[in-house]
């Protein structure tokens, strides 16, 4: 098993209580780079049967988070926590719909980075957009990350 499939395994099957009460999935997961997905269903959406704006706005701020937290040595682990994260919601997602979020590291430096994400509904339509600013948890500067356990 190569490291990228190896840290997504691991993350898959060590979700947050979040992720396991909002169903979304990590999906994709690179350098600099990653996707999450949320299957949308009735508990998801507002009154208007619409995705929830502050569902949607989670999976940026998480897709955006895994985008800086890649680490490529195997058994480590790289955290971040979000400074500031700016929102534009476009569009629309609704019940049955799969909502994908892709996020991109920008730069930064050191300990404080810089991410763009964006959202799309299940007809691939830009529904919203992100920016984010984020600091890395100490030990989680250096690429080569912390151990996991």
């Amino acid at each position: 098993m190569n490291n990228d499939a190896d840290n997504l395994l691991y993350e898959q099957q060590h979700g947050s209580g979040l992720q396991e009460m909002l169903g979304y999935r990590l999906v994709d997961w690179q350098n600099e780079r990653a996707v999450v997905e949320i299957d949308v269903a009735s508990q998801h959406c507002n009154r208007a049967g619409i995705l929830h704006g502050g569902v949607l706005a989670t999976l940026l701020d998480t897709a955006s988070g895994y985008a800086c937290c890649y680490c490529p040595v195997p058994g480590n682990i790289r955290r971040c926590l979000t400074l500031s994260l700016t929102t534009q919601f476009m569009g629309q997602a609704g019940n049955g719909d799969i909502v994908r979020v892709e996020a991109h590291r920008q730069g930064g430096g050191r300990k404080i980075i810089f991410t763009t994400a964006t959202a799309y509904n299940g007809k691939g339509e830009i529904i919203a957009s992100a920016t984010g600013t984020f600091r890395y948890h100490r030990g989680s500067e250096d690429a080569a990350g912390v151990p996991r356990d």
